[in-house]
C-alpha cells in the first residue's frame, strides 16, 4: 500500500521509498524515511497531510503514491 492510499486519521509505517537518492534526501529533510510511522491527518483530496511525532508535514499526492508503507 502506498501513502497516498492511507485513510484521514490512520496510521502507517514507512516501508520503503521507490524514488532517487534525491527524492529519499528531500523526504528525509522533512523527516519521512523508512522505518518512520506517520499519521495521515488530511482528507482524500488535495495535498497528503502527515503527523510525525508533534510536526505537521504536507506532500503532494504523487509523492505520497512513492512512499510504500505498512499497517501499525
Amino acid at each position: 500500500m502506498h501513502l497516498a492510499e492511507v485513510s484521514s486519521g490512520e496510521s502507517a509505517r514507512i516501508i520503503a521509498i521507490e524514488g532517487g537518492q534525491g527524492l529519499r534526501q528531500q523526504l528525509a529533510l522533512r523527516g519521512l524515511a523508512e522505518g518512520r510511522v506517520v499519521t495521515r491527518i488530511s482528507g482524500p483530496f488535495g495535498p497528503v497531510v502527515l503527523r510525525i511525532n508533534h510536526d505537521t508535514i504536507v506532500i503532494g499526492r504523487g509523492m505520497a503514491q512513492k512512499i510504500r508503507v505498512g499497517r501499525t
